[in-house]
């Protein structure tokens, strides 16, 4: 059997988790076996963290597969998958690990079950180093659905650094094969909004004095839109410890949804979190993207599930980006070209994504 095992280096390139998080779902969708080695070779702390660990576990459990080498610190895993079903599952980080990240490595297997799945994803909601629940609602769950599918996502309990705590239920059924996208038109800014929060022992006035900040940031670059910036103090039973921080999205006339976000931490002024969400955003919009730098590899799976071309325009190509689509075409038959985008104003760094997706099948579905 392990002549026919899948070898993924996991200290190349980005060096991370996420190398993990797309080798194990396409291994698990595709039914290939596959040897993890030098995991996160390239972080201070190499090996598997929680986070990571309890990733792992729920793709096992989501197709009754075999996992070995699934502890705390190990640098090198093998795992045999099984048939992808349906039905609730639990993973836990017990710490304030991302569960957005854990969401990214179950969302492409669900879809490929043989029935509706419910995750129950515990940990950190607003964590450093991942995107922030509050952007995966606003911003990736309405961009990654028009691959053709929907999910609901519940947000039962917010959690902090570092104890984490949160709670996100996920619900989504499974589709019989994903359409491509075409994100190639930017269009123009038309709204601007997002929320400020506050949880625990903060006071309001923090997520005031961070909307205001990034209010000002943006009115120095944008001056014709109406700014909404929602300051909000989370209620104390939906949320775990002291938290703060704030999402800025940007809306365009085509339906691009662009964002710039900031965590609070002891220390650290409110105004400098908010403006630091405000330059964010800024910094997408200037490179005329359709997708901001955190959604960009977010959608490569997807793409190279997708059956047929999709197209998306980005700024930059981030190093995630360059990684997900090594690992992406070592397991599939998906062919990605990234080129220079021509026909902006010769000032913009923009580039387009292009695939041909290998057009996954979910063969448990009849009709």
């Amino acid at each position: 059997m392990d002549g026919d095992r899948v070898e993924i280096d996991g200290g190349i390139m980005e060096g991370g988790g996420q190398i993990l998080r797309v080798s194990t779902a396409l291994s698990c969708l595709l039914g290939l076996p596959l040897r993890v080695r030098r995991i996160r070779a390239g972080r201070s702390q190499p090996g598997l963290r929680p986070q990571h660990l309890s990733g792992l576990e729920m793709i096992r459990d989501l197709c009754d597969g075999k996992l070995n080498g699934g502890e705390i610190g190990s640098t090198e895993i093998t795992f045999t998958p099984g048939k992808i079903k349906g039905g609730t599952h639990i993973a836990d980080t017990k710490t304030a690990g991302s569960v957005c990240l854990l969401m990214q490595v179950a969302m492409p297997c669900v879809l490929f079950a043989a029935s509706p799945s419910e995750l129950h994803l515990k940990g950190g909601t607003n964590a450093e180093m991942a995107p922030q629940i509050d952007y995966t609602v606003m911003v990736f769950k309405p961009i990654v659905e028009k691959f053709n599918f929907t999910f609901n996502c519940d947000i039962k309990r917010r959690g902090y650094y570092p104890q984490g705590g949160g709670e996100v239920v996920v619900q989504m059924s499974p589709v019989k094969e994903l359409s491509p996208i075409n994100l190639t038109e930017r269009g123009t800014v038309t709204k601007i909004y997002g929320r400020a929060f506050v949880a625990g022992a903060l006071p309001i006035k923090l997520a005031k004095d961070m909307s205001a900040a990034a209010v000002r940031c943006i009115r120095r670059e944008i001056r014709d839109l109406y700014i909404n910036i929602q300051p909000v103090r989370e209620p104390d039973d939906q949320a775990v410890g002291t938290g703060s921080g704030i999402i800025v999205v940007a809306e365009t006339s085509t339906g691009c949804l662009l964002a710039g976000s900031s965590l609070g931490k002891r220390g650290k002024n409110a105004d400098k979190v908010g403006i630091e969400a405000a330059e964010m955003l800024l910094q997408n919009l200037k490179h005329g993207g359709t997708v901001d730098d955190s959604l960009q590899d977010q959608l490569i799976i997807f793409m190279a599930l997708a059956k047929g071309v999709s197209k998306v325009k980005s700024g930059p190509i981030t190093l995630h980006t360059q990684t997900a689509i090594h690992f992406a075409e070592q397991l599939t038959k998906a062919k990605f070209t990234v080129t220079k985008s021509e026909e902006e104003d010769p000032g913009n760094d923009t580039y387009i994504i292009e695939c041909q997706g290998m057009g996954m099948i979910n063969s448990n579905l009849k009709c």
